[in-house]
């Protein structure tokens, strides 16, 4: 193949593709993108054995999604893309009245060892100060809270 005037073989175009899957794999982490260098090693294999352009394009695809699809459990099993993450993380998480909330205003809770502005899930009631609150929502910037009592954990 010529590729601006320099004679360059297949086998390390293929490789080339390999390696630049590997690199994204290793910035995202997302469990995909080696899967598809995987194909493309395989297809350089091919490709040394004399396989024509389209077979190896061919074997790069069918290789690369019977390795998607047969490690799908893998990924399922490792919660890649599943786990919640920043404020999200919080819900359900378990904390500590700092500064009482009631129906007319806002108050303070500690969860994780973080301050957070709340509010009660139930707009008419009073959780004082040192009550123990679960996390049930977020509304903006503030956490939606329950009594730790009222819920079944």
């Amino acid at each position: 193949m010529d590729f601006f005037g320099i004679m360059i073989s297949m086998v390390w175009v293929w490789v080339i593709v390999a390696v630049i899957f590997i690199i994204v794999e290793a910035i995202t982490l997302g469990l995909t993108t080696i899967w598809f260098a995987g194909g493309a090693i395989v297809a350089a294999i091919s490709t040394a054995l004399g396989a024509p352009l389209l077979a190896q394009i061919i074997i790069f695809l069918v290789v690369s999604v019977i390795l998607i699809y047969s490690t799908k459990s893998w990924r399922e099993r490792l919660k890649i893309g599943k786990e919640k993450t920043n404020v999200n993380a919080i819900i359900g998480q378990k904390g500590f009245v700092m500064e009482a909330i009631s129906p007319a205003s806002f108050g303070q809770v500690k969860i994780n060892g973080v301050m957070w502005t709340a509010t009660s899930a139930d707009s008419n009631a009073v959780i004082d100060a040192g009550a123990e609150i679960v996390v049930t929502g977020i509304e903006g910037v503030k956490v939606i809270v329950t009594p730790a009592y009222n819920k079944d954990m």
